[in-house]
């Protein structure tokens, strides 16, 4: 099976690159705008047309797309995450390689969600902010589009190579601060969110399950449980050994909490940061798993711990 795979250099993009790459019957190749790509290509500028020529002449049985921005303004996020993905569907649709197109969801194109209930593929999307509506946009154009795809909406990845910026990263980085200078206690805002935090290693298991499969429409990839990020800070400092006392910021009255990791802001220069994720997501999420389940035969394997271990690994070498 030949795999065309975009965004290899990405997050979740270099761990499904190593799964593919473990298939002795896959042969991969990445498209991207790094020089490690095999193929250098740009989708939110590159034309249809080229990326249809490139299509016609690999001949791929399989294209995943994990490329895409998660910040950004509006704009940004558009055309890395809408247009790129308008791209690929045209290619495809313009191609004679027949090729079937998985593509990288997330849960932020849900938005809000009732706390304590789990969310299906059924349920109406609100997304909360650019992000979310960019990434739905993109879902709405490969569920039209009349390929066959499938797209994995995935929740909230953690594990190996989480980016310093994501509120695990942070969380670490603050962790790792305070036992370098010896701090007795740390001050966190925000855990109070609660997310469904799937390892990025199983996410790349779904990736490879998907893409033998014939499921088509949304998935869910979750652990299908919700956990308060309070909850994983005391996990953290468990695995890291830090012995000092955890204490939660909490706002001003009628202010909203500052990011995990920062000081407590003055009152005059309060950041208006309501949750520590920019999903617009509110303070629940957890996923109904029971479709990706029945119908790609998966379900997470790597529990919390072991993805906070990995995440503290990597922040424990910057020491």
């Amino acid at each position: 099976m030949r795999v065309l795979l975009i965004g290899a250099n990405g997050y979740i993009g270099r761990f499904v690159a190593d799964r593919l790459l473990a298939d002795p019957a896959v042969q991969l190749t990445a498209l991207g705008r790094g020089d490690d790509a095999d193929v250098r290509f740009d989708l939110a500028s590159g034309s249809p047309g080229a990326l249809t020529r490139f299509l016609d002449a690999v001949h791929p049985g399989v294209v995943v797309n994990c490329a895409g921005a998660t910040r950004g303004g509006a704009r940004e996020l558009t055309r890395h995450n809408t247009v790129a993905v308008a791209t690929v569907c045209e290619a495809l649709r313009r191609s004679g390689c027949g090729a079937r197109l998985v593509q990288i969801g997330c849960s932020a194109e849900y938005g809000p969600s009732q706390p304590g209930s789990s969310t299906a593929e059924d349920a109406v999307p609100r997304p909360g902010g650019p992000y979310g509506v960019s990434k739905l946009a993109a879902t709405e154009l490969v569920l039209g589009s009349g390929l066959d795809a499938v797209v994995l909406r995935v929740f909230s990845p953690a594990g190996p190579s989480t980016p310093a910026g994501s509120p695990l990263g942070r969380l670490a980085e603050a962790m790792r601060r305070a036992m370098q200078s010896g701090d007795g206690e740390l001050k966190l805002g925000g855990l109070g969110a609660q997310r469904d935090f799937v390892d990025v290693r199983d996410v790349a298991r779904a990736v490879h399950a998907a893409s033998l499969s014939a499921a088509q429409g949304v998935i869910n990839i979750g652990s299908g449980r919700a956990v308060r990020l309070r909850d994983a800070a005391a996990v953290l400092a468990r695995v890291a050994g830090y012995g000092g006392a955890l204490h939660e910021l909490d706002g001003p009255p009628g202010a909203l909490r500052p990011a995990i990791g920062h000081p407590r802001p003055e009152p005059d220069h309060a950041p208006h940061v309501a949750y520590p994720y920019p999903d617009g997501c509110g303070s629940w999420q957890q996923a109904d798993v029971r479709t990706a389940r029945d119908r790609l035969g998966w379900r997470p394997r790597i529990g919390l711990e072991e993805s906070l271990a990995d995440i503290w690994m990597e922040a424990a070498c910057r020491i």
